[in-house]
């Protein structure tokens, strides 16, 4: 496994010939990104994954300083997976000066930016597509594979980049239902079993048990929600009855852990 650095070894590693699948990561690895890796493996011939915690996807008091960085422990897991090569860069390599990010092209669908997980946090998805088009760049894959969790940012990604055929791996899950994420390091023993309850609750929207506003209030007693919506999966807009596949999108605060997840369903 080889590990690089800088962006003139990347490129000249990308040179030979061979199909690439790329997996970009902010490290904290864990079993849902090792299935991803699993993906890549399937679709081409060579893995590359990044482990770059980038902060154009943090605002103004969130937790870009408290982030997990668990490096070595990161390395050795992706040297078991037999990943052929590790892009570490830092952050004035994948943002030099002379690098401008532009939104050209953006204001039509800006709703897919601005709403769900971009009410509350305006930067994040316009950061998302930043580091992804950058990573792009540098590492010229022909595969790149994200997960189903972050659901918004995988529409986006698919929409918003060019040349890379974009593979979707689906949510991995504790034994508890919860989906597992970097952030659930942040939870005590006690605060898991209470996370249990979000995947829970969605099950029964989803199996029309509950209508949403009795959901609602059932996440209400154990979490503090910050939205909770059916909309259309492949447009993320309202249901009609055009719509085949339905997203259940939530996102629920847990003392100060944000935590998010769907489930994605054929009407």
């Amino acid at each position: 496994m080889e590990i690089i650095s800088d962006i003139g070894t990347m490129e000249k590693w990308r040179d030979k010939g061979e199909k690439v699948a790329f997996v970009p990561t902010m490290g904290g690895l864990h079993q849902g990104h090792l299935s991803l890796i699993d993906l890549a493996r399937e679709s081409a011939d060579r893995v590359v994954v990044s482990i770059f915690v980038n902060p154009m996807q943090f605002g103004e008091n969130e937790d870009f300083a408290d982030y997990p960085r668990t490096l070595d422990g990161d390395l050795k897991l992706l040297e078991k997976c037999q990943v052929d090569c590790v892009f570490v860069p830092d952050a004035e390599m994948i943002y030099p000066d002379n690098v401008v990010f532009t939104r050209a092209g953006l204001e039509e669908k800006r709703y897919l930016f601005e709403t769900l997980c971009g009410k509350t946090r305006p930067h994040f998805f316009y950061g998302v597509l930043q580091v992804v088009r950058r990573l792009f760049e540098i590492v010229r894959p022909d595969v790149a594979v994200f997960g189903q969790k972050d659901y918004q940012q995988l529409q986006i990604i698919k929409q918003f980049t060019e040349g890379v055929e974009i593979i979707e791996g689906a949510i991995v899950r504790e034994e508890s239902g919860l989906a597992m994420s970097t952030r659930n390091q942040y939870l005590s023993m006690g605060e898991r079993l209470i996370a249990a309850n979000l995947y829970k609750i969605l099950c029964q929207l989803q199996q029309g048990e509950l209508g949403i506003k009795s959901v609602t209030k059932q996440l209400q007693s154990y979490f503090e929600l910050d939205y909770l919506v059916m909309l259309d999966a492949n447009t993320l807009k309202q249901i009609t009855d055009n719509t085949s596949k339905i997203a259940i999108l939530c996102v629920v605060f847990l003392g100060s852990t944000r935590l998010i997840d769907n489930i994605i369903f054929t009407k």
